[in-house]
């Protein structure tokens, strides 16, 4: 389920709540129990991934880690 961010439009207080993405009904804020709450637009979370050469090679084709990076310049390698 999302997790959506609202805003107490009486107190002010910020909060999340994990619902379904059709909406959540009889919302309340926790800190007043107000039911003017609005909902904020907040950024997605990402995921970041490490990306690996293929097949275990460096960008050079050796399967040894170079010394120095980048592995190659002007298409030759340092090693």
């Amino acid at each position: 389920m999302p997790i959506y961010d609202y805003a107490c439009e009486d107190c002010g207080h910020r909060f999340e709540l994990k619902h379904e993405m059709g909406g959540a009904s009889d919302l309340k804020c926790p800190s007043c129990s107000s039911s003017s709450v609005s909902k904020q637009i907040s950024m997605p979370g990402l995921i970041r991934t490490a990306v690996k050469p293929q097949g275990g090679q460096t960008c050079c084709g050796r399967t040894e880690r170079c010394d120095k990076p980048p592995c190659s310049s002007g298409g030759q390698c340092h090693k």
